[in-house]
């Protein structure tokens, strides 16, 4: 019986051994949030795929200076896609990246066609963690040496939305040669994601920026009695720009920045304007949502701003007078009504003329939290900012 047996049980174990060196490994799931349309390349190590990473980049590629991009990482695949914010058309990107960080990323018209290529370095900021990438990009054919090769480097951006949310940029344009003057405007939107804030959101800025653009228009309308301006004279315009500060699932900081000149003038006025939203409820933030009841926010942020201007003040030949900046950073609402949110702290702008003289230009100061500890509610809407 038993000398029976062991020739049975070596062709069992045979089979089952074979089997195993046999079997197709699981495929690897595709990456989330990866760009539409494109196909998803193989693991070339095998394996499991590593868990992938959505990041947001911003910087520049040859001279503009508004590149914005979104890349899913899962090593050693990197897909996505970038535009430009002036431009808002989504170019798609699919490429590699290698354990110490060599990245190439080849880009594609929306026919399929292959239209340049990105080859660089992703590196991580050792202080913050951030990412960021710079290299060169290249026509078809074209080689890293060539002259007309163009550099580019960006940085990520404070943006964490999960499911498919993504921001993007939307423009208003427009030219009057008969009023001689031009609109050229940048805001942004949050794309896809289930939650109905987001169009409130969306709503909210639209109605920001066209406002700005109609008062614009009103201004630029000749007045009774004006004369003609000279021949050759420089037109008047309008540009608005933005910054994401932060972008959570629960809410968001961008600011705005703003400038504007009017035919005649003796030099543009510029100035910036943040909104920081409550995605979880659908509402603008106020600056006093953030504190406790009660507490005297605007005293503490007045104390820290008006030290940190004195001492950059003395840094730089004192070009604050000191009543300037008692009265531009001093406990009013009006001086810290241009305010954002970020990992670290609170931004403060000082736009030009509210610390000091036109020449000195605007200022910007970051308040950390740990200097609002007393007075910052731990239950507001930064709640889940402040436990990072």
């Amino acid at each position: 019986m038993k000398t029976r047996l062991i020739p049975f049980l070596l062709i069992v174990a045979c089979v089952v051994a074979g089997c195993k060196k046999t079997a197709a490994p699981p495929a690897p799931a595709a990456a989330p949030n990866a760009a539409p349309g494109l196909p998803q390349l193989a693991d070339v190590q095998g394996g499991n795929t590593p868990a992938p990473q959505t990041k947001y980049f911003k910087g520049s590629i040859g001279s503009s200076l508004d590149l914005q991009m979104k890349l899913v990482r899962a090593d050693p695949q990197l897909t996505g896609s970038y535009f430009y914010q002036r431009v808002g058309t989504r170019i798609n990107l699919r490429g590699t990246i290698d354990p110490d960080g060599k990245f190439v990323l080849e880009e594609f018209d929306p026919a399929g066609k292959q239209t340049g290529t990105f080859k660089g370095m992703w590196t991580v900021d050792a202080q913050d963690g951030t990412a960021q990438l710079a290299g060169f990009w290249t026509k078809p054919g074209q080689k890293e040496g060539d002259k007309n090769a163009a550099a580019f480097s960006v940085h990520e951006e404070p943006i964490t939305f999960s499911g498919d949310a993504e921001i993007v940029a939307k423009s208003i344009k427009e030219a009057n040669k008969q009023l001689n003057y031009e609109i050229d405007v940048q805001y942004p939107q949050i794309a896809g994601g289930a939650n109905p804030n987001f169009e409130k959101f969306n709503q909210v800025v639209r109605a920001l920026v066209t406002k700005k653009v109609a008062e614009f228009k009103k201004d630029v309308q000749p007045k009774e009695g004006d004369e003609p301006p000279p021949e050759g004279s420089m037109g008047s315009d309008i540009g608005i720009g933005y910054e994401v500060a932060m972008a959570r699932d629960d809410l968001i900081s961008v600011e705005f920045d703003v400038g504007s000149y009017y035919q005649g003038a003796a030099h543009p006025n510029t100035y910036t304007e943040t909104l920081n939203y409550d995605l979880k409820n659908g509402k603008p933030i106020n600056l006093s949502d953030l504190f406790k009841p009660g507490a005297k926010y605007l005293q503490t942020l007045a104390q820290y701003c008006i030290a940190d201007l004195k001492k950059q003040s003395k840094a730089k030949d004192d070009m604050l007078p000191d009543d300037e900046i008692q009265n531009g950073a001093g406990p009013s609402a009006k001086n810290y009504r241009s305010w954002k949110i970020t990992r670290k702290g609170l931004g403060i702008n000082f736009d030009a003329y509210q610390v000091g003289p036109y020449a000195a230009g605007p200022q910007y100061l970051l308040v950390p939290y740990a200097n609002l500890k007393d007075v910052i509610s731990t239950e507001g809407p930064i709640a889940g900012v402040l436990m990072q």
